[in-house]
């Protein structure tokens, strides 16, 4: 049985042609091989797995070939570069800082520098890890650093550029390396998988390129692990399944269902998410990329910044053009707020879908559902027992007698799911034998009073609830909260202009004049404006008016959207300074002149008093 290579070393770069996602690093370190212009030292920052030790293998190697290729690539066939590939090349070391930091290691490296090379031009000392070597450590290293033997060449490698003093930086030609691109990463992925005949799909790739975070090294580890665990066939599915990643379609359906202002829907997706086990954390930042990628497929000129697969790229343009820009960027916001105070939410679960419901109302198509009543509670409203009493019609010709209502001694059901809106009952007549005319009163009722002539459709219909009160009485009640209940679910979208809101601006103004001064000079002394999307531009001339106003915003809010009939009127207020005179400054004497110029009275207390200024 073979001894089997990880993917990471078997497919590791041995040229710079085949470095991944580093085009002008390895073009610099080319063109200075080529004019013969290289440094003593160089130090290659960066992530993890995006090249710095592999690019100063080959800078090594390349330096030290006998007969470089034209591109300036090694050869491969030259005595130094076998040995090099054999890892028998006695002119290149490495040294790794984290477990070599000590004073006496850079000591010892110090006087293997002072031999020369017995084979080939150049020694190279590659040190990797090299911010983990002491302060000590770093000064023992400055002269030998600043002035080299011609024949030696540092390379020093290292994640954590800052942890490096800057005496060592100021000696040392410094390349950044960048997190290799999810397009590059997958490229070289679908290579890795056709040079192994392993099966794999672009999305999958993709998925696998993203989670790498750009690092090629993390890639390549992930693809090994899926090449195992699907036999060689790699596919969507499975790498959604084992990476713990969420589904792109879950982010699609989510913004459909906030788009339609479809809440229900949303709250039910989120549920099922958690349910799988996926952190609020995890879709809290994966729906903020996901509404920044809408963002960037408006425009032809910013979909390039979406880094994913062509497929996708398309769904993103797709659903982008179903979406408003305003819409995107509020949601944006609140999305991004979201992620600040999750961390440090008590009730998580309620600080994840607070958010949702608020962007579902940015659509403006929000409704709540009607409110049904459960079958318990409608067993209880209509009993199978007929009611004690069954109101008669109202006599024609006859005036209504002054009599008291049956429901002062026979309450009605208490019903606890919701109040019940219970109207003052109408008088109505007691069956009596002779009923004695009383002076005509007019009865107590919710709406405009009834005429005297009922007609035959007003009659009152046997009730089926266990009072006095009538079918029509209840019916009118049941008609107003329902108007009122339709009022509160639809917003009011009415029309108005500057002027309109300006009036009822100042008409607000002058009614919190006795209630606060200042309320009401941050009111009146200010400079107003309309904006799109209704809103209310208040431009102040210091921040004291700016709170006030701010203070007050919602009672402001309230009154004008009721005066304009709109709902979504809102407002802002930015401060505008006034410039301010030259302040002048007065000595002694010029302060008691002006004091005494507004108070004469002031020359006298000094006179009485025998006062003089201690100047």
């Amino acid at each position: 049985m073979d001894n089997f290579i990880v993917s990471a070393r078997k497919y590791r770069p041995v040229t710079f042609d085949t470095v991944v996602g580093q085009v002008s690093i390895t073009g610099t370190l080319k063109n200075a091989i080529r004019n013969n212009q290289l440094a003593q030292a160089f130090l290659f920052c960066g992530p993890r797995g995006v090249g710095k030790t592999t690019c100063a293998r080959i800078l090594a190697k390349t330096i030290n070939c006998l007969h470089p290729t034209a591109e300036t690539e090694p050869c491969n066939e030259c005595s130094s570069c076998k040995a090099f590939n054999d890892s028998a090349s006695f002119n290149i070391h490495e040294l790794d800082a984290a477990s070599n930091n000590s004073v006496d290691d850079i000591r010892n490296l110090v006087e293997q520098v002072r031999i020369p090379p017995q084979m080939g031009k150049y020694k190279v000392y590659i040190i990797d890890e090299v911010h983990m070597l002491s302060t000590q450590a770093f000064n023992a290293f400055l002269k030998t650093l600043e002035e080299p033997p011609a024949y030696a060449k540092f390379i020093l490698a290292t994640t954590e550029k800052h942890k490096i003093i800057p005496t060592i930086l100021s000696r040392c030609q410094i390349f950044d390396f960048k997190r290799i691109t999810v397009d590059d990463i997958a490229k070289h992925l679908k290579y890795v998988a056709e040079s192994e005949d392993v099966a794999a799909d672009t999305e999958a790739l993709h998925i696998i390129a993203h989670k790498a975070d750009g690092a090629l090294r993390d890639a390549l580890s992930v693809f090994d692990q899926m090449v195992n665990l699907g036999d060689r066939n790699i596919t969507r599915e499975l790498v959604l399944e084992n990476l713990n990643v969420l589904d792109y379609e879950y982010y699609f359906r989510i913004m459909d269902c906030m788009r339609e202002g479809n809440y229900r829907d949303t709250l039910l997706i989120v549920n099922d998410i958690i349910e799988k086990g996926f952190d609020g954390q995890h879709f809290i930042t994966g729906l903020g990329e996901h509404l920044r990628n809408l963002l960037m497929s408006t425009d032809a000129v910013t979909v390039k910044l979406i880094e994913t697969s062509d497929s996708i790229r398309a769904k993103y343009a797709s659903q982008a053009r179903t979406v408003s820009l305003q819409l995107l960027v509020d949601a944006m916001d609140i999305i991004n707020k979201c992620d600040v105070t999750y961390r440090t939410s008590n009730n998580k679960r309620l600080a994840l879908e607070v958010p949702l419901i608020q962007i579902c109302r940015l659509s403006g198509q929000m409704q709540m559902p009607a409110v049904t009543q459960p079958p318990a509670i409608q067993m209880m409203a209509a009993p199978d027992t007929k009611p004690a009493f069954q109101p008669q019609p109202l006599p024609t010709s006859q005036p209504q007698p002054e009599v008291k209502s049956q429901v002062q001694s026979q309450p009605l059901p208490q019903v606890q799911s919701q109040p019940q809106y219970q109207p003052q009952p109408q008088p109505q007549p007691q069956p009596q034998p002779q009923p004695q005319p009383q002076p005509q009163t007019q009865p107590v009722t919710l709406s405009e009073p009834e005429p005297a002539v009922k007609k035959e459709h007003d009659l009152p219909v046997q009730s089926h609830h266990t009072s006095s009160i009538s079918i029509k009485s209840v019916t009118k009640a049941d008609q107003l909260a329902g108007s009122v209940k339709a009022d509160i679910i639809k917003d009011r979208t009415g029309n108005f202009t500057f002027e309109q809101l300006e009036e009822s601006l100042l008409r607000y103004a002058e009614s919190k004049k006795e209630d606060s001064s200042m309320y009401f000079a941050a009111l009146t002394s200010y400079k107003a404006a309309l904006l799109p999307d209704n809103v209310l531009l208040i431009t102040v001339g210091n921040t004291v008016l700016e709170k006030e106003l701010n203070e007050r915003r919602n009672m402001l809010l309230e009154f004008l959207r009721e005066e304009m009939k709109n709902d979504f009127i809102t407002m802002k207020v930015i401060v505008t300074e006034q410039p301010s005179e030259t302040k002048k400054y007065m000595n002694d004497r010029e302060k008691l002149d002006a004091m005494a110029a507004q108070n004469p009275n002031v020359n006298k207390l000094r006179d009485q008093l025998n006062l003089e200024l201690d100047l």
